[in-house]
């Protein structure tokens, strides 16, 4: 008997307690939690995103403002203006929807955000913080797939996890929370010699490479689980489910799995940084 990792519907549940929780500081603390979106260009994926994140915000009562600057936006332009965020004591956290336009140092961007601000975890400091145990606000889409692991009680310790995938705001920071979960971890990526034994040695697989059905369904092994974290426009994911789903412990559909918690994490962590 498998688990279906539902992360629509987690999230959805969650939702509740966070309007309570929005209700409180807004009762009692008079604050709304706001969060700070920075779309640079005109990409209309990211474009798409960001409006998800402004309705999830709205769900809860929480505010969003949304910041567009220019497809020609220099990173002097756009570091006045996270600064500028940084400083405004209504913003609880800030966003700056990936990619940038090439002209723009997007990693000295993301570092530029105020630490206790990075509700979107994409900073070095919050990056080094999460991988040593301290208080940080984690990349959302692994923190996503962490809360949703917990939330069906799959055990993680001991078991060897391997992350397909090693970009800077989901696969590295996957391997570390897994780590600091006392899984193993073997971290691979396109270079990897037989890719395919190690994932076949795997107890838990993160598919987080960003190629459809890279992950072959027979290279995963009996009783694993699969967390699929691709998102293309076949409606597939990195790992091809079908045909080792059935054979799994646990595993997050897609869509549905891991997409909703990403952006629920997000509205959680803005909530958590307007409370402290």
């Amino acid at each position: 008997m498998h688990i279906v990792m539902d992360g629509k519907s987690v999230a959805k549940e969650t939702e509740e307690t966070l309007k309570e929780r929005v209700d409180v500081l807004k009762k009692e603390k008079g604050f709304v939690p706001i969060l700070a979106t920075v779309l640079v260009g005109d990409d209309p994926a990211s474009a798409t995103y960001v409006k998800m994140k402004g309705n999830a915000c709205e769900r809860v009562g929480m505010k969003s403002v949304k910041v567009e600057l220019p497809e020609t936006t220099t990173t002097e332009e756009l570091l006045r203006k996270i600064k500028e965020l940084n400083s405004n004591k209504e913003v609880s956290g800030i966003l700056l929807q990936h990619p940038v336009p090439s002209q723009i140092d997007e990693r000295k961007c993301f570092d530029a955000i105020d630490v206790k601000k990075d509700v979107d975890g994409v900073t070095c400091l919050g990056f080094g913080n999460m991988s040593m145990g301290e208080k940080a606000y984690g990349s959302c889409t692994p923190q996503g797939i962490m809360r949703l692991l917990e939330h069906y009680n799959l055990e993680l310790e001991g078991k060897h996890a391997v992350v397909v995938g090693r970009s800077p705001i989901l696969g590295k920071p996957m391997a570390m929370m897994l780590l600091n979960k006392n899984a193993t971890v073997t971290i691979c990526h396109s270079k990897t010699q037989n890719l395919e034994n190690l994932v076949k040695k795997a107890d838990i697989v993160v598919g987080a490479v960003g190629i459809p059905k890279f992950i072959k369904g027979d290279w995963i092994k009996d009783g694993a689980i699969i967390v699929d974290a691709g998102y293309h426009p076949e409606q597939c994911g990195d790992i091809d489910l079908e045909s080792c789903k059935e054979r799994s412990l646990a595993y997050t559909p897609v869509p549905g799995g891991v997409g909703p918690m990403t952006i629920n994490t997000l509205i959680l962590q803005t909530i958590e940084a307007c409370e402290l």
